[in-house]
């Protein structure tokens, strides 16, 4: 019974499921049904939709169509009334311009350059759209006529507003003024502010449409001339202040006016004068000149003014030259630059170096007739030269080479022309004529002597360039690799060799005084002041570069001298002197020994007379040596003659008038013997 329970109960519960499962798959079709019936409503919607929009598209589109027609029409007549406008505005560019070209660019640069460009487009559309309208003529004459008007006021610009630079604003430029020390350095300003921009303005549209290089001719030619008028202006004003002290020259500088050039601020450093002693605000800038300068000026004060004139210019060329190549750097398109500014530091560098050439002429001329005094006026010109020579190369970077070349030609000439002045100034020691006349007659120092030092003395102010002046002669290997030592032992070789040609020529005029002893003592006062002149200059400690203890060489030969002319006393001491004299014998003398006592004081008396009265006019200059030779030759003669008194004198009785033959005393003959050397006494 349990089993079929069992089986009847799983059968119920399948037939449940069955009824479930049935129920569902009747839910699901109905779902179904809804679900495809929606769908075909939906279908049926958007078709509906669809045929809507199909619709609308069909009459929308024509319309817009249409529209976008009318648009571009539209658009097409306005393009074509604004092209109208732009042609028919080119027609009446002539007319609107005309009246502005023809008035000139004055004082409206920049409504001038407006038209020139509208000018300009005209002639540019009528060459591509009509070229045989008369319009491009008219246009072109404008444009041509304004140009040359741009040109013309390039031209007005630059000649009203460039000055040539005052001479003091050049030295306040190129000095070194210790009063200003720390100052920030000055630079020129040769435009005013406002020009120059104008000028830059139309320099740059010259450039970029006037199609020629007419106005960097133009600017080459004013500012060419400015920098020349600049350095003679500098150059009167040297003579200026020179002529106010009584040397003639021309006329003085004019005064500053209010358009000058100025300077303003600038970082660039200061280029000063070196080797120029003198203040130059104090000398030359004006009123203090006439105070310095009270007296006549000599041939030598105007010596030194055309050297230092010359100096000045050199260095105002430099600083100006350099002003002129940072102003040209605005004006002057940058591939013309260095041509532009060779060709307009042509006639001031010529003239440069032209007058320094007159001068190396001037020295060769002055060398040719012995005036070496005058060849040294190149000797600071040439260490001026070739101090600025960097800073000159500096400024000709980028011209030609015959440019740069000038300043070195003209260094080469200086030296070789000092160079030669330099040995003919030795071989004219050595070669100076032997003449009677132009021997003193009290033996002092003789012309050629106190010439020579005078002139190695001056030599000393220039001792690096009287070496490079030697040095540049020589072609040994040394000279190739130059030094400050090479060049100091160059230049104590010459010193040398003048004096050995001194010495020399000195032993030869000696041999012209028939008085040996005045020979002597003319090569003592010579030798002596030759050594007392290197011993206060710097001239002893040159020629000991080359020469050992030249200072004792030169007291030898003067010991050697006073030597000599103390032979010159031999004979009167002679008189005086044992030799030959008998031996007294008792009180009384025999007539002959009498005799002999009574001429050795006569010879005695009378060689002291002569020699004190010869010697009397010489001369001995140095007031040590003169005092030292007469109080050695004092106490020589002294005490011979004391010795020789006391035991032929008052010891023995040789006369019976001694007075007559024992004129002087020990004391007296000292006193005769303080007088020599001595005119006055």
């Amino acid at each position: 019974m349990i089993p079929s329970e069992d089986a009847s109960s799983r059968k119920r519960e399948i037939e449940e499921k069955l009824k479930q499962e049935e129920e569902m798959l009747t839910f699901i079709k109905e779902s179904l049904d809804k679900s495809d019936q929606l769908t075909n409503n939906m279908v049926s919607i958007l078709s509906s939709f669809e045929s809507r929009l199909m619709k609308l598209e069909n009459s929308i589109i024509p319309v817009h169509k249409q529209t976008e027609t009318l648009q571009r029409l539209q658009e097409n007549v306005e393009s074509t009334l604004s092209c109208l406008d732009h042609v028919i505005s080119y027609y009446h560019v002539a007319t609107e311009t005309e009246k502005v070209i023809k008035d000139g660019p004055s004082g409206r640069l920049e409504e001038y350059l407006n038209c020139i460009a509208k000018i300009q487009k005209a002639v540019e559309y009528f060459q591509d759209n009509n070229p045989d309208s008369p319009e491009l003529n008219r246009v072109k004459s404008l444009f041509e006529r304004g140009k040359e008007s741009l040109d013309a006021e390039f031209r007005n610009l630059l000649q009203r507003h460039s000055k040539p630079v005052p001479p003091i604003l050049i030295l306040d430029l190129i000095g070194n003024d210790e009063d200003i020390e720390g100052q920030e350095e000055a630079v020129l300003e040769h435009l005013p502010e406002g020009m120059l921009q104008d000028i830059i303005r139309i320099s740059q549209w010259l450039v970029e449409y006037g199609r020629n290089q007419d106005f960097m001719n133009v600017y080459c030619q004013i500012r060419s001339s400015q920098l020349d008028r600049s350095i003679k202006g500098l150059k009167e004003h040297f003579r200026k202040n020179m002529s106010s002290s009584g040397v003639p020259y021309s006329p003085a500088v004019q005064n500053k006016r209010k358009d000058t050039p100025t300077k303003k601020p600038a970082k660039r450093p200061a280029v000063f004068i070196p080797g120029l002693e003198q203040d130059v605000r104090g000398r030359y800038h004006g009123d203090a000149v006439g105070e310095k300068h009270s007296t006549a000026v000599g041939k030598e004060d105007v010596l030194d003014l055309e050297i230092d004139t010359y100096v000045y210019c050199i260095s105002a060329f430099v600083r100006l030259a350099q002003s002129e190549y940072q102003l040209l750097l605005d004006i002057i398109p940058e591939h013309h630059q260095k041509k532009t500014f060779d060709s307009l530091i042509q006639e001031t560098l010529d003239n440069l170096i032209l007058e320094g050439e007159n001068i190396v002429l001037a020295a060769k001329k002055a060398n040719s007739r012995h005036d070496f005094t005058s060849v040294l006026s190149i000797f600071p010109i040439l260490r001026h030269l070739k101090l600025t020579k960097p800073e000159f190369d500096k400024v000709l970077q980028g011209t030609a080479a015959s440019t740069k070349n000038k300043l070195p030609n003209l260094i080469t000439s200086i030296e070789t022309t000092g160079a030669k002045a330099l040995e003919d100034f030795a071989d004219s020691i050595k070669n100076d004529p032997d003449k009677e006349n132009s021997m003193s007659k009290d033996g002092t120092v003789h012309e050629l002597t106190s010439n020579a030092i005078l002139f190695l003395q001056q030599l000393l102010e220039f001792q690096e360039t009287a070496g490079a002046m030697l040095a540049s002669q020589e072609t040994s290997s040394a000279a190739s690799n130059y030094s400050s030592e090479f060049s100091r032992r160059l230049l104590s070789t010459y010193i040398c060799k003048v004096l050995g040609n001194l010495q020399l020529k000195l032993l030869s005029k000696s041999k012209m005084y028939e008085d040996l002893a005045l020979g002597a003592i003319f090569l003592h006062n010579n030798y002596n002041y030759i050594l007392k002149s290197l011993e206060k200059s710097e001239l002893m400690q040159l020629v000991s570069v080359t020469q050992k203890d030249p200072d004792s060489l030169y007291r030898e030969h003067i010991e050697q001298q006073i030597q000599i002319y103390q032979r010159s006393w031999l004979k009167v001491i002679d008189y005086v002197n044992d030799r030959n004299m008998p031996p007294l014998q008792g009180a009384k003398l025999k007539d002959k020994e009498r005799q002999m006592i009574k001429e050795r004081f006569k010879g005695f008396n009378e060689g002291l007379d002569e020699i004190c009265k010869i010697q009397k006019s010489w001369a001995i200059p140095d007031k040590r040596q003169r005092e030292r030779i007469r109080q050695s030759q004092k106490k020589i003669v002294q005490e011979a003659y004391g010795a020789f008194l006391h035991k032929y004198g008052t010891g023995v009785n040789f006369t019976k008038n001694p007075d007559k033959y024992i004129k002087y005393s020990v004391e007296h003959v000292g006193e005769m013997i303080e007088r020599l050397f001595d005119t006055s006494a």
